[in-house]
């Protein structure tokens, strides 16, 4: 507790510009718990639901189980059970309903991670803000008297290097998270494209009768 205490008083030391920069890092923690939770949530992609895609000995009503196990918050059980909803629409049809669903998981996935794209950009400027204005204190000491008070100079130096540290700390911390769930979810994403068009090869098919039909892979599936 007492260290808690000390690194308190040592922060506020920094000046004025603290306290917007330790809003930001509230922010951006709340951001990073939250998505993580969803992503950890969302993003479970169970192997047996994989292979089962896969193969072409396929069988929808296996799909369907595996898509029941997964419930209605799983990212690739929405997507994919959209396509399976629309299994007997024309397969031009299905991507274009795939790639609607795409868009509002993409969507979901996403929200609040301008906010940790913003942080990585205020915080290092807020940081330089404040060793401006703490170097403007040194130099207001000195130039104010002839005998300079060391203690007064070395504090303007403290608070700018406090400020720095601190907005520093705080933007990287945001880019790590906000490069990692971009990360992921492009992943996701590049997944549910693949699936997404083994499963409208499957529909195409079924529709021919069981003769192979070529199609164009649709992009509109994940994006």
């Amino acid at each position: 507790m007492q260290e808690l205490s000390v690194a308190w008083n040592a922060i506020k030391f920094g000046g004025a510009m603290v306290y917007p920069l330790l809003v930001l890092g509230v922010l951006a923690i709340a951001i990073i718990i939250d998505r993580s939770v969803l992503y950890t949530r969302c993003l479970r992609m169970p192997g047996a639901l994989a292979d089962l895609v896969e193969t072409f000995g396929f069988s929808w009503t296996e799909l369907e189980k595996q898509l029941k196990e997964l419930g209605p918050r799983n990212a690739y059980g929405r997507f994919l059970q959209v396509i399976a909803d629309n299994r007997h629409q024309p397969a031009w049809w299905v991507e274009s309903r795939a790639g609607d669903e795409a868009g509002r998981i993409e969507k979901t996935l996403a929200r609040g991670l301008w906010v940790l794209e913003t942080v990585v950009t205020a915080a290092p400027l807020l940081g330089l803000l404040g060793t401006i204005t703490g170097m403007m204190q040194s130099f207001n000491v000195i130039g104010a008297s002839t005998l300079v008070a060391p203690t007064q100079v070395t504090a303007g130096v403290a608070q700018a290097l406090i400020a720095t540290a601190l907005g520093l700390l705080i933007a990287v911390l945001a880019l790590f998270a906000f490069n990692l769930f971009s990360r992921m979810q492009s992943q996701a994403l590049d997944t549910m494209e693949r699936l997404g068009s083994r499963l409208v090869d499957h529909i195409r098919l079924d529709q021919e009768g069981g003769e192979a039909v070529p199609g164009p892979r649709s992009a509109a599936i994940a994006r």
